[in-house]
């Protein structure tokens, strides 16, 4: 099951696989195969003969281990020969940065910087750049270092898919000798502007993520009493749309984790994967502080996973092997839970498997992709060849395409109806109709809620009733207003029997309030309320013009801010609802074209040394 974000409001280029990526991807394989290689025959290329007392490579002995090793990986010994010094170089070097961490404490860190701002002459691998560091200071001090050497206004450092506090020490955040950094770029004006041309004004992602926040924090607590004319709120329903009932803490977490997640998969969308990746670890963030038993029988988690992979692979961060593996588990763990091993618990949900396939094609694809990298050419094919079955199957037929959208569907509904149906126009004709009706008719059904919803409300505010207070009732009475009113008056009279209970108002507390200018009653009852907390009481009898409703709460501090202007919520709230998308399975609707030039990519490598085995 999906979790969706539902709006209640009334109103293609590929990406071309670089030929950097490609060297990287064939070098990383390699590097694999003859690591596993030397580990097989306990060779330490650090030691002699392969490097001798001045640090210099052994000549002989290497170019004989290229002869060795050369007819084993199908590639020319020259290459194997450069290969293996690369390896041996960088044993060295960790071995003295060891030793530099062992005396002083100064740690070296890799970077991954990003593709265009690598600095020429950077120590080891052109395509790895080092830092030294203490591990006691903050991030913001290498920060600092790094902005200056490497030109960069503004960035964040990546560390194992977090995001590193600024203020915090790096020990404190898990950096240790040795741990590899992303060093993602924050987008400036003129970036932005670039990468988004179609947008008013361009802002930087660190704005773009308060913004984002900020948002989907204001959205997250509007409970939906309001006319959706002019105040849109959001509700989490399942796959077909149908409201959840959540408690309300919860929800305002899950609101802002696929809030930020929906944000993400918009800038996936125009290729800006150093923005997205921003915004989908936020995601990330905020799904782990949720806590809920409800996300183990969804698959919105395994699908971020996915999304935050497919990020680093398009970001050449190929360094992010080790979270990327994670990731890949956590969402076929995820998948397998939600839709079942054979898929039968999706099959019994929807009745067909067909568009979820897309995102097994994507999970396999990036499996192989790691495989391949880790030097596993079995492995990395076996998953290709599954990759492969599936895009078969998935990769829409152009002439079906076009029946269907001559019928008047969308390209979107004739790509998922085709797959959902195994390419049978006349099923997935019916199919997509069938949809269409259910949507029709759950809105249906949410305007007529809507609409009883609003007159319950105008009858029990007529009674004397808050219209906060009332919503509440008719929220927990399921719209029936004989027993909202039962709810309002049973917390009235609980209300009322506070006020009476004088032991539980302090005489001192008391004249507090009463300095204050309040009323007596009106104190004794706040007091009562909130415990005979003052500042509670204080801020209670403020926010309510000096008395105390029925079935009044305590202010908490999650309450929004009043700080804001209406014309600046609004602003953000139609900014963040601009990305959710409308319908309800846009997070399967993949093209599949980005995936067919990895396909080919992996396909290509795999293939040149199809005949050897390591």
């Amino acid at each position: 099951m999906q979790l969706l974000i539902t709006t209640t409001r009334m109103m293609s280029a590929s990406l071309q696989p670089d030929d950097v990526l490609k060297k990287m991807m064939a070098d990383q394989n390699m590097e694999a195969k003859l690591k596993n290689l030397l580990k097989q025959e306990k060779i330490q290329l650090w030691r002699p003969p392969y490097t001798v007392d001045t640090e210099q490579p052994g000549q002989q002995q290497l170019q004989e281990l290229a002869k060795q090793y050369a007819p084993l990986l199908g590639l020319p010994v020259s290459e194997v020969r450069g290969a293996l010094e690369s390896i041996r170089v960088q044993a060295v070097r960790r071995g003295k940065r060891n030793q530099t961490f062992r005396e002083t404490n100064v740690a070296t860190l890799e970077l991954l910087l990003p593709r265009d701002c690598k600095k020429a002459g950077t120590t080891g691998n052109k395509s790895k750049t080092f830092m030294e560091t203490k591990l006691d200071v903050s991030a913001q001090v290498l920060m600092d270092r790094i902005a200056e050497e490497f030109g960069l206004k503004s960035f964040k450092l990546i560390l194992n898919g977090k995001t590193l506090n600024a203020a915090q020490l790096l020990d404190q955040q898990g950096v240790q000798n040795h741990s590899k950094m992303m060093v993602l770029k924050v987008s400036d004006t003129e970036c932005a502007q670039q990468a988004c041309e179609e947008a008013d004004k361009a802002r930087n992602q660190n704005e773009s993520v308060q913004r984002t926040h900020r948002g989907f924090q204001i959205l997250s607590e509007r409970d939906g009493t309001d006319d959706p004319h002019t105040i849109p709120f959001l509700e989490v329903a399942d796959q077909k749309g149908n409201p959840l009932k959540i408690p309300h803490k919860e929800k305002k977490a899950l609101i802002l984790a696929m809030g930020f997640h929906e944000k993400g998969r918009a800038l996936m969308k125009r290729k800006r994967h150093d923005d997205a990746l921003c915004h989908l670890l936020q995601a990330d963030h905020h799904f782990s502080e949720c806590g809920s038993a409800l996300l183990s029988s969804v698959d919105n988690y395994g699908v971020l996973q996915l999304d935050i992979v497919w990020c680093y692979q398009a970001l050449e961060a190929l360094s992010c092997l080790d979270d990327g593996r994670r990731r890949l588990l956590r969402a076929e763990d995820c998948f397998l839970r939600c839709y079942g091993e054979q898929q039968q618990r999706l099959l019994m949900i929807k009745g067909n498997t067909g568009r979820e396939e897309a995102l097994f094609l994507r999970l396999y694809l990036l499996q192989s992709l790691l495989s391949f990298i880790e030097g596993n050419d079995l492995q990395a094919q076996q998953q290709l060849s599954k990759v492969e079955s599936l895009y078969g199957r998935l990769c829409p037929d152009s002439d079906k395409m076009t029946q269907l959208m001559l019928l008047g569907f969308s390209e979107r509904e004739a790509r998922l109806g085709l797959r959902a149906c195994q390419g049978d126009v006349h099923e997935a004709a019916m199919l997509i109709s069938n949809q269409r009706q259910e949507r029709e008719e759950l809105k249906q059904r949410e305007r007529q809620k809507r609409k009883n919803m609003m007159a319950g409300i105008s009858v029990l505010t007529e009674a004397g009733y808050s219209k906060k207070d009332t919503a509440r009732a008719l929220h927990q009475a399921n719209g029936d207003v004989d027993k909202a009113f039962e709810i309002l008056l049973d917390a009235s009279q609980a209300l009322q029997s506070n006020n009476n209970t004088e032991e539980t108002v302090n005489p001192e507390k008391l004249e507090q309030l009463l300095y204050l200018g309040f009323e007596r009653t009106a104190s004794e009852a706040a007091l009562a309320l909130t415990g005979g907390d003052v500042q509670s009481a204080t801020q209670l009898l403020l926010d309510n013009q000096g008395v105390v409703p029925a079935t009044a709460t305590p202010p908490s501090e999650e309450e929004p801010s009043t700080s804001s202007s209406s014309a600046d919520d609004s602003e953000l709230v139609n900014e963040v609802l601009e990305d959710i998308s409308r319908h309800e399975e846009d997070y399967l609707d993949l093209t599949l074209e980005e995936e067919s030039q990895l396909i080919a990519t992996i396909k290509t490598y795999l293939s040149r040394g199809s005949t050897h085995t390591v």
